[in-house]
């Protein structure tokens, strides 16, 4: 199969407010080009700071403007929790985003929390595999593997992204479209997380990055720093095929040169 990589684009802001502003904006803007194209926008979101850095979207003009009907939305990851558990990647977007739109509930792809975690990422490719076969979900001419439109994604301080943690081998999977871990670094242990096949084949990418206490990570990925162990982080493998996106704050940049 062909190879290619899109675009890389680095977006510098004096404030998280800033970031959440052009975040929304680009997010609408991209929402009204796939739904003109092929009548869908399919948005992967991710944990963590992210459903906050998002509130931008459910805030005039955006919350009136956006088709939210054509939405539908799946997660990067998930931790194997009740959906109602303060854990629950689900239940901080249902919370700060999800109840606030109307995107149609027969288009918000939670796991089925019933599972354990190994039966929960089976079922939840399976479901994927369904999108694919009703052409909700096409596949990438590139990789083979679904492809989203957007994904909205973070990284820690230690630059793991969705749930592919540095040092733990689900980073290297490359024919499941989403496995499981149960020994998770950061708590609680069990999860389910997409592949990089499947992440590195959405046509575009957003890395939502604010903070200080990820600069250092940062200039890792963008920069010249290092890695601290040797061992580049998976941050570094994210890829979009059309576009991936970094958006910062002033703080998340701060140790980036000003050249960069």
């Amino acid at each position: 199969m062909a190879t290619q990589k899109g675009k890389k684009t680095v977006l510098k802001f004096d404030s998280e407010e800033d970031v959440s502003k052009a975040l929304a904006k680009y997010t609408a803007d991209l929402s009204e080009k796939f739904i003109k194209q092929k009548g869908s926008f399919t948005v992967v979101l991710s944990g963590g700071s992210l459903i906050d850095t998002m509130r931008k979207l459910v805030e005039p003009p955006y919350k009136d403007s956006i088709e939210w009907s054509k939405w539908w939305i799946f997660w990067v990851d998930e931790r194997v929790v009740p959906l109602g558990h303060d854990d629950s990647n689900y239940k901080l977007a249902l919370d700060g985003f999800l109840s606030k739109v109307p995107i149609p509930s027969s288009n918000i792809y939670a796991i089925n929390d019933k599972e354990s975690p190994e039966g929960a990422a089976a079922d939840y490719e399976a479901r994927l595999k369904k999108l694919v076969e009703s052409k909700v979900l096409p596949l990438s001419a590139i990789s083979g593997f679904p492809k989203f439109d957007l994904m909205l994604l973070g990284m820690g301080p230690d630059g793991h992204v969705a749930s592919l943690f540095p040092l733990r081998p689900h980073r290297h999977e490359k024919e499941r479209l989403v496995t499981f871990i149960t020994d998770s670094p950061k708590p609680p242990p069990p999860r389910i997380t997409f592949t990089f096949p499947v992440i590195n084949s959405a046509s575009e990418i957003a890395m939502v990055v604010t903070g200080a206490e990820l600069a250092n990570m940062v200039d890792v990925a963008l920069g010249n720093a290092p890695p601290p162990d040797g061992i580049p982080p998976p941050c570094t493998e994210v890829s979009a095929e059309e576009e991936l996106t970094w958006f910062l704050d002033k703080d998340a940049a701060s140790k980036l040169q000003t050249s960069g």
